[in-house]
């Protein structure tokens, strides 16, 4: 989910040097972790800020759909989770500024970046929230395809990456355990109207969720890149085949119909078989024309401008804070 901005072509990039390249590869072969000071090629560097960017905004951008539900969360103990999980999102977001800012490229260049429109966020992100529901389907769906794309980058040949994620891997699975936990609540639990909630939610989510692992492998430009350098340890197409193996029967324990007639379980292969993505939509949404595009990009751009203050104080407090520990410096070597 967090490859989807790599679908696009290579800026320029200086000559090769294939002797230090081939060097560089066998590191990679050898499951050696590659870290901010070592030599790397453009493009590895490159492929790495586009990705971990396009992650890092995800993470904050994915707050807005549930925090919308945190003043209407049906009890205390719901407001509660769902604070803190919006909480957990925003932190996910900070490590991975840090992560790209090792490769040389300032978090305050990435958000002008998102919020001009050079690098995007998951297309996901562009679906609104219209019931309670929605925020069930986002833990157990959304979370959980986050989970399937995430738990390999544990082991992204690119050291500070990886490590981030194994924090962030843990919250996150412990946000589908929440998301789930709300399903079983509308659906086996619950009431029949609240069951018919639950079965909408699904119907809205199923698809986007299924797009959110990128293009088809056919389709997808630097897939092959990202699996020599391991980057990326499956394809978008094998991560989305996973999830489908894993979710089907969780949904049919809640006794929730897939909107999919094509969904079916192939003896031959041992995996569901699932019908044909509408890519022209997710075309569009990518493109920035999904339900909350604009929604999106306008409380974030307004939210940047709301913090400007904060950012302001806190240089200002380090710039004194240097003065004095310098004009301290002066008086002791004096």
């Amino acid at each position: 989910m967090y490859t989807q901005a790599l679908n696009v072509k290579d800026t320029a990039l200086p000559a090769a040097d294939p002797q230090r390249e081939a060097r560089f590869q066998a590191r990679i072969d050898a499951e050696e972790k590659i870290e901010p000071n070592d030599w790397m090629p453009d493009g590895y560097r490159q492929t790495l800020v586009r990705q971990i960017a396009q992650h890092a905004h995800s993470e904050i951008v994915g707050m807005h759909p549930e925090g919308n539900w945190i003043t209407r969360a049906p009890s205390l103990k719901r407001k509660v989770a769902l604070l803190a999980k919006v909480q957990d999102e925003g932190g996910h977001g900070l490590y991975l500024y840090s992560a790209a800012e090792t490769l040389g490229v300032s978090r305050e260049e990435l958000v002008e970046q998102l919020l001009d429109g050079r690098q995007k966020y998951s297309s996901i992100f562009n679906y609104p929230t219209m019931t309670w529901a929605d925020v069930g389907v986002i833990g157990w769906l959304v979370d959980g395809a986050a989970i399937m794309n995430q738990i390999p980058l544990c082991r992204c040949s690119f050291g500070p990456y990886a490590r981030a994620m194994i924090r962030i891997c843990k919250e996150e699975s412990f946000h589908q355990r929440q998301g789930y936990e709300i399903m079983v609540a509308l659906c086996r639990d619950g009431t029949p109207a609240q069951k018919a909630m639950a079965q909408d939610a699904l119907n809205r989510w199923w698809w986007p969720v299924l797009m959110m692992f990128g293009p088809s492998d056919q389709d997808s430009q630097h897939t092959d890149k990202s699996m020599r350098w391991k980057i990326k340890r499956f394809t978008n197409d094998e991560l989305r085949r996973k999830f489908v193996d894993a979710t089907v029967p969780q949904g049919r324990y809640l006794g929730l119909t897939f909107p999919d007639p094509d969904l079916k379980f192939d003896e031959t292969t041992g995996h569901w078989a699932f019908g044909a993505i509408d890519w022209s939509e997710f075309r569009r949404v990518v493109s920035g024309d999904g339900p909350c595009n604009r929604q999106r990009l306008r409380q974030r751009k307004r939210a940047h401008e709301r913090g400007a203050w904060v950012r302001a104080a806190v240089l200002a407090h380090a710039a004194k804070r240097r003065a004095r520990e310098q004009a301290a410096a002066g008086v002791a070597a004096e």
